[in-house]
């Protein structure tokens, strides 16, 4: 960050909006260009408002889409380039096991991308991973490659890159308004900044800047329960430190899908939580009434009841993070279809951050006006009809 004393400078080559772990690796890869790059944070860091904070996240190889999997190899090979840039750990090899019906849609195209032909069955994962207890009938896939990112500690550690490689960061300074043009104005609670270029990764707050900008993105924010459960016995087989993370696919138990990390942030809770949560304005995610019902809550309970019977099945740790979903959880990376200098990433649905790195490239590339490097069909506005019906 720019230090107090020094004047504060007003133009830059790119500017940024929003500094969790999208914008941060964006103005990352914008900065190794040699590109002069302001990111802007309108919350003092760190933080724990938006989407980007706690201490972990899994990263896998797997995914259903395979556009998401073919991303992948360039998101380990990125991620390892920042823990080498930083000398510091990032991420646990851990696995990850996938559950669900045998023939299950999703689940077989996990086991495709993945190039592996074998399942596990009840027995099978007892006996590899005691903590786990699959229902009859019910199948796994594991994913080797596998682990968990430690999040926060990820987000500093490209924050720190950026910073290294001549870019700029203020924190503490809202954006207030955005005016277009071929320079683009961007008046924030401490300054005003130009730039030819200017590339919004907000989170859940995309949606309010770019109706300033004629835009109506299907932006839905969401406040999510990231629980932590107790082991009932410590230390207990298979619930360490040294167990898979998991993720259901198309269990009737689990509506939306439920997802668990190992004992990594609090000794002897496990993280467990359901892949949905309640619509919220951002503004006032924290108004919700602590008696208000959660029915997220009861899901969990009866799947770690059947599942993860090593767990007590009330949360011993609550706390909550916010999702941005677009309706067909596809991420939104583009250029605004009326200002072409102006490039967009939103909508991150919950899964996200492993997949950042690459995010950051191609955000980037968009900007410069570079051809993307990976298929960007997916993610294109256009997909949304009516977008543009509130343009001025």
């Amino acid at each position: 960050m720019s230090a107090p004393s020094q004047p504060q400078k007003s133009t830059y080559d790119v500017i940024v909006i929003g500094a969790g772990i999208q914008g941060s690796f964006t103005a990352y890869h914008l900065a190794q260009r040699h590109k002069d790059t302001l990111l802007l944070e309108q919350f003092l860091l760190p933080h724990s408002r938006g989407s980007s904070h706690g201490q972990s996240r899994i990263i896998r190889s797997a995914y259903p889409q395979e556009y998401y999997s073919r991303m992948m190899p360039d998101c380990f090979r990125l991620w390892h380039q920042l823990e080498a840039e930083t000398g510091t750990t990032l991420y646990r090899q851990t696995g990850l096991v996938l559950l669900g019906p045998p023939g299950e849609p999703e689940l077989e195209a996990c086991r495709r991308s993945l190039g592996v032909d074998e399942f596990l069955d009840a027995a099978g994962l007892a006996q590899r991973f005691p903590g786990f207890r699959l229902q009859a009938g019910q199948v796994a896939v594991l994913d080797d490659s596998a682990g968990v990112l430690f999040a926060d500690r990820a987000l500093r550690a490209v924050q720190e890159v950026f910073c290294r490689h001549g870019g700029t960061l203020r924190d503490g300074e809202k954006v207030l308004h955005i005016e277009p043009g071929a320079t683009i104005t961007v008046t924030t609670s401490a300054g005003v900044y130009k730039a030819p270029r200017l590339i919004i990764t907000a989170g859940a707050w995309t949606g309010a800047f770019v109706e300033q900008l004629g835009l109506r993105l299907p932006l839905q924010p969401l406040r999510i329960d990231v629980c932590y459960w107790r082991e009932k016995q410590p230390g207990s087989a298979g619930l360490g430190s040294v167990s898979p993370c998991f993720l259901t696919l198309g269990l009737s138990q689990a509506p939306h899908g439920i997802y668990g990390l190992p004992s990594i942030e609090y000794p002897g809770l496990m993280k467990v939580c359901h892949h949905h949560g309640s619509p919220t304005d951002p503004e006032k995610r924290d108004q919700t009434p602590s008696s208000a019902p959660r029915p997220d809550i009861a899901v969990l309970s009866s799947f770690i009841s059947s599942y993860l019977p090593g767990l007590e099945t009330q949360p011993a740790v609550m706390e909550s993070c916010l999702y941005t979903n677009t309706p067909d959880e596809d991420f939104i990376l583009d250029r605004h279809p009326k200002f072409s200098n102006i490039v967009i990433g939103a909508g991150f649905s919950g899964h996200g951050f492993k997949l950042a790195p690459v995010v950051g490239k191609l955000l980037c590339e968009l900007s410069l006006g570079e051809e993307p490097s990976h298929n960007m069909s997916h993610f294109a506005i256009t997909r949304f009809p009516g977008v543009l019906g509130a343009a001025q």
